[in-house]
């Protein structure tokens, strides 16, 4: 009896030995990195795809400021007061940089329109740009600062999913989008705080008991909760971590490391190793994916396989008779007729037959997802979890097989959508986007000289000019 009560104690000393053999000083080796990392040249792959990803957020983020989650947003943070330290995007409000982040995180995932990394599934940039772009401007940034800063935040998301096992997190019920926000956030305002070794050990300990994220937002009916469990609450979070530790207050200087240690909490087989792994060789910015339509990720690749079969055949509404449409069966559960337009396969589908494209304004249209003619195209559409499609190097492919009346099969495999890293877009197609999503909102002469800021990002001097052709509405 005494033996097999020692025993299970063994086995948990000899596991955290083997732990901490594994994971010697990931928490120092990472801060490290992190200090020299904002004086750090970057590969010119990575400094373009960093102003992509910028400006691709900052036009969810504007965009976003006007749908219901940006509006709550908005309204909470008024109230909030706060030192006016920054301004919130696309709103005529000053708050300080907690504030600001919080309201323009919230903007970033109001809509599906920010970027996606299909390996961990985070959404680095809806926490990471609006942490940077606070932070920046409280502490009078440049524009190369705040690159590297966010190139930095992605890393630092991404690589604590790497870490936990993103497969794992979802299987105990956790968002991994949630869990990676904060860092992500954390990682570009430390960054821009200018913090030395132990203030970025003290920030990632702050930003670790902040990690937070429960599978509970697909359930979200309004995208207001999701809104927040994606970005708003990271880059709120990551902020907070920040100044505190540029504040003075000081932690536990090893948190990824040792006993009862972050990433031992948040997972059950953690694989520190991954914090570090690579580091200033693999930049996560590169492998994130930015959306062509503003729909869940899951819906990139089927919607770009039908409109493809759409132009190929001149599909209508008279001459199809079905449409099957085939996602690896973790995205299928994800988007499959959804109350929410814009994570809706079938919705978008049905539109996407009846306009020939899908638009911004029909992405997010409830009163569209009612059209007695929306609802008879549905009838039409069959939504199938494929196991087959389950490719850890594809995840997010999409297969399309449209029955036309007159007995015919044509069918679409889009393995990997446009931009993607093996499918990427160009300059010109991101400013487009950019340009759909801020012009209404805050008009066409700031909409170009945002474009054109951020596409020369290294040589701005303040980042505080962005933010002021940010600042206010329409005009």
């Amino acid at each position: 009896m005494a033996a097999a009560a020692l025993r299970p104690a063994g086995t948990k000393r000899v596991e955290a030995q083997q732990y901490q053999a594994s994971s010697a000083n990931v928490t120092g080796r990472l801060a490290r990195y992190m200090v020299t990392a904002r004086d750090r040249e970057l590969p010119h792959e990575v400094v373009l795809a960093a102003k992509h990803r910028i400006l691709d957020t900052l036009g969810a983020l504007v965009s976003g400021a006007q749908l219901k989650a940006g509006e709550m947003a908005i309204r909470f943070v008024r109230s909030q007061g706060g030192t006016p330290e920054v301004w919130v995007p696309a709103t005529n409000i000053r708050t300080s940089a907690i504030n600001a982040a919080f309201a323009a995180g919230i903007f970033a995932h109001a809509d599906e329109t920010d970027d996606f990394e299909p390996v961990t599934k985070a959404h680095p940039g809806c926490s990471a740009v609006p942490a940077a772009m606070s932070m920046a401007e409280r502490e009078d940034r440049s524009g190369e600062e705040m690159l590297r800063a966010v190139t930095l935040g992605y890393d630092l998301g991404c690589r604590l999913l790497m870490a936990l096992g993103p497969d794992h997190v979802r299987a105990t019920h956790r968002s991994a989008e949630g869990v990676s926000s904060t860092f992500s956030a954390a990682g570009a305002a430390a960054s821009l705080a200018r913090l030395d070794e132990q203030g970025m050990r003290y920030a990632l300990s702050y930003a670790a008991q902040q990690v937070s994220g429960v599978w509970s937002w697909e359930r979200d009916l309004e995208h207001v909760e999701k809104a927040f469990d994606f970005s708003g609450m990271g880059a709120r979070n990551g902020v907070t971590a920040a100044i505190m530790a540029q504040s003075g207050f000081t932690g536990v200087p090893d948190v990824l490391d040792g006993e009862h240690n972050a990433l031992q909490a948040l997972s059950r087989e953690p694989r520190p190793e991954e914090m570090v792994a690579g580091l200033g060789r693999r930049f996560f910015i590169t492998e994130t994916a930015i959306k062509v339509f503003s729909v869940g990720y899951p819906i990139q690749a089927p919607l770009d396989a039908f409109l493809a079969l759409r132009r190929q055949h001149a599909l209508t509404l008279d001459n199809v008779e079905r449409i099957v449409a085939r996602l690896p069966e973790d995205g299928a559960r994800i988007v499959d007729d959804r109350a929410m337009p814009d994570v809706n396969l079938q919705y978008a589908i049905a539109v996407a037959l009846i306009d020939g494209t899908l638009s911004f304004d029909a992405s997010h249209s409830y009163e569209r997802m009612h059209d007695a003619l929306v609802l008879e195209v549905k009838k039409r559409i069959e939504l199938v979890a494929d196991r087959t499609l389950m490719d850890p190097a594809a995840p997010r492919s999409g297969r399309v097989d449209v029955r036309l009346r007159d007995g015919r099969t044509v069918s679409q495999f889009t393995k990997y959508p446009p931009g993607t890293k093996e499918n990427p877009l160009d300059t010109r197609a991101v400013n487009a986007k950019a340009r759909e999503l801020m012009l209404p909102v805050i008009g066409a002469r700031r909409t170009d000289a945002v474009i054109e800021r951020v596409n020369g990002i290294e040589k701005l001097r303040s980042v505080r000019e962005l933010a002021g052709l940010l600042a206010g509405s329409a005009g």
